[in-house]
């Protein structure tokens, strides 16, 4: 494209930013209606922002991640809830349990390591460079085996989508 290219009257990041995280939606459903039974090795690595407008975590959690906070769905999750709007989830931190509420809407990532799938999703929130923390650990086994953590943040197989705007 040019500099000399309209701007779009149609919204077609958002559009496509809104579709990709239907993704995710479709897949925990799929769970979901499995019994949350993950098949096979997948797990997911779920991104998301703390602050975001529908987010239900708990205090001690979003003191711990005022910016950003990663899940992991793996072996010890329960209580799987999906709706259109997102998804609700109950996951232990530290051995003590906790109920997340996350809407689509707060998503910045959702990694699957166990196929090399991820997606990345532009902040919805604020475009504030996040405020460091510490990295999200809910309790997960450490024999998680070579489809770690590691292998997540290779880029493999991960759409990115950034449109740029005109300023």
């Amino acid at each position: 494209m040019t500099d000399d290219a309209p701007d779009s009257l149609i919204p077609y990041d958002e559009i496509v930013q809104e579709a990709l995280r239907a993704v995710v939606g479709r897949v925990l459903g799929e769970i979901q209606n499995n019994g949350s039974q993950l098949p096979g090795n997948h797990h997911f690595y779920i991104t998301f922002k703390t602050g975001a407008p529908g987010v239900s975590i708990p205090l001690h959690l979003r003191e711990r991640f005022p910016d950003e906070m990663t899940i992991v769905l793996q072996n010890k999750f329960w209580d799987l809830g999906v709706d259109e709007e997102g998804f609700t989830v109950g996951l232990s931190f530290n051995q003590m349990p906790a109920k997340l509420d996350i809407p689509y809407s707060a998503i910045t990532a959702f990694v699957d390591p166990a196929v090399d799938f991820g997606l990345q999703f532009q902040a919805t929130v604020t475009d504030m460079a996040p405020e460091t923390h510490e990295d999200a650990e809910n309790d997960i086994p450490s024999d998680t085996g070579s489809d770690g953590a590691a292998g997540a943040d290779d880029g493999s197989n991960v759409v990115t989508v950034d449109f740029g705007r005109k300023k």
